[in-house]
């Protein structure tokens, strides 16, 4: 049986110091747990060929399909502010890229398909559980509206992978719009090789900005727009809770989509200091430190694009300062517009910004549950305010803040019911909860029972609906079910 993939390889066409050839390690018995068959359509792709044993055996990298192209992408990086000048892929391989039905270019690419050049000493090997968490997350992030990657499926190897302990192995298939990171420039830019540097930026403009190709100024204007993506990005999660876990350089996509969830998670009660990764011991990457992180890691591009800008390096920075400068802007902007439309307003006005600051301020006093707190707030609108008052320790807190809350309402044009349904469209009943994903881990890893995991996909397939039959999944956890660390899927 033949499984065609239509691909069509750009990147495995660029000079072979941008990747290293290898192909995927055979498993043992690799067995299809979940495909993600409305995707695969929009690939291009059969899922009724992929749900064939053949089709798993191409999903855990046991077989190639035909047209595939098999590499491992180098990039190098700043994890937790240190440079590593070689990273790369370590566990994984991108098959080949395809056009999806809306002319979109796609990678597809394989986690966990066995060691490669970068592997530095790893197995190249994922378990069973950060396979599971990524699937959630990401098609949880999609289903939000977050620029994200994908996940189309998710194959156990039939093989043990040793970390503390022997866990089931498993593969990833990962697409994204590309896999190239701020950390892919800094690979060439460490080196010197400016030529790497530009030939990537051309590759960039082409694929992900083709607006610019002909800019007076393209690399300038590439700059600025993953200034812009990054800003708008970064916004959304916020406007959702959700915590990266770990915003390295090389984890910075410069497609504008979130990339690598590892130790990712969502608040439960509101704290802008929140950290759930288990490696950020200083709070690097704190919920509410993603914004200058994100900035951060842009200065970091924007060095790597200098010898672009200008043979003058002192014009070049200052060429590059102005363009990063509207990074602050262009996130406030899009945050504040997001705040706004959480809380149920339609227009902007003087003061809007300190009465919504004020709410997050009692909510991080008081516990409430941030996703929560913002679902029951369009039913608080038409004076229906038991459920968000349960939200805080102390109601008095909300009482105080709701009366000019509505006082604001009062000066908008639309009808509670369209207002509330705008807040329903923006503030979602169902994000994925740390520990309900933890509980389908451990009911796959186990019990090998991937109930729990389908229904969570279910209820987070549509995050804005009420669907009561699923309602416990819009609580937050008890005290003894609350997850505080997130792990690396190393």
């Amino acid at each position: 049986m033949t499984i065609h993939f239509p691909f069509q390889n750009t990147y495995s066409a660029l000079p072979a110091n941008f990747f290293a050839r290898v192909a995927p390690t055979p498993v043992a018995s690799p067995r299809l747990i979940r495909l993600n068959r409305p995707l695969a359509l929009q690939l291009g792709l059969d899922p009724d060929l992929l749900s064939t044993p053949e089709g798993a055996e191409i999903l855990a990298g046991k077989r190639l399909p035909d047209g595939a192209d098999p590499i491992a992408m180098a990039y190098a990086g700043h994890q937790f502010g240190h440079f590593v000048p070689q990273l790369g892929d370590g566990r994984a391989i991108l098959l080949g890229e395809v056009i999806d039905r809306d002319g979109v270019r796609r990678d597809i690419q394989l986690k966990g398909s066995g060691p490669t050049p970068f592997s530095r000493r790893g197995d190249g090997r994922a378990a069973l559980g950060p396979v599971l968490r990524e699937y959630i997350v990401s098609e949880a992030m999609f289903a939000l509206g977050i620029p994200t990657t994908r996940s189309l499926a998710a194959v156990v190897t039939g093989e043990p992978v040793m970390r503390e302990t022997a866990l089931p192995g498993a593969v990833l298939t990962r697409v994204a719009s590309s896999h190239i990171r701020v950390g892919t420039f800094q690979f060439f830019a460490a080196r010197g090789d400016t030529d790497g540097v530009r030939a990537l930026a051309d590759h960039v403009i082409v694929r992900h900005y083709p607006e610019l190709k002909d800019a007076a100024q393209p690399y300038h204007a590439l700059l600025a727009g993953v200034v812009a993506r990054q800003a708008a990005l970064v916004a959304r999660w916020l406007l959702v809770g959700f915590i990266h876990g770990v915003m390295n350089t090389d984890n910075t996509s410069i497609s504008g989509e979130t990339i690598d969830y590892g130790p990712c998670a969502f608040l439960d009660a509101y704290n802008p200091a929140q950290v759930f990764s288990s490696i950020d011991e200083m709070g690097r990457y704190a919920y509410a430190n993603q914004p200058r992180i994100a900035l951060w890691n842009l200065t970091r591009l924007a060095e790597c694009l200098l010898p672009l800008f200008a043979d003058d390096q002192e014009k070049a920075i200052e060429q590059a300062q102005v363009i990063l400068g509207d990074f602050p802007e262009k996130f406030t902007a899009a945050y504040q517009a997001g705040l706004r439309a959480k809380v149920g307003l339609f227009t902007a006005r003087d003061g809007d910004e300190a009465l919504i600051q004020d709410l997050l301020d009692a909510m991080a006093k008081n516990g409430a549950d941030f996703t929560l707190t913002f679902r029951h707030l369009g039913e608080a609108a038409s004076d229906d305010a038991a459920d968000v008052r349960a939200q805080f320790l102390e109601p008095a807190a909300f009482d105080e803040w709701a009366p000019r809350w509505r006082a604001r309402l009062a000066l908008e044009q639309q009808t509670p019911a369209e207002r509330k349904a705008a807040m329903r469209a923006v503030n979602p009943a169902f994000i994925p909860r740390n520990h309900r994903i933890e509980a389908v881990i451990q009911a796959a890893v186990t019990n090998d029972d991937y109930a729990p995991f389908e229904e969570l996909l279910t209820v987070l397939a549509k995050p804005f609906e009420d669907q009561p039959q699923f309602a416990a999944y819009a609580d937050p956890p008890l005290p003894e079910q609350r997850v505080t660390q997130t792990f690396c899927g190393t």
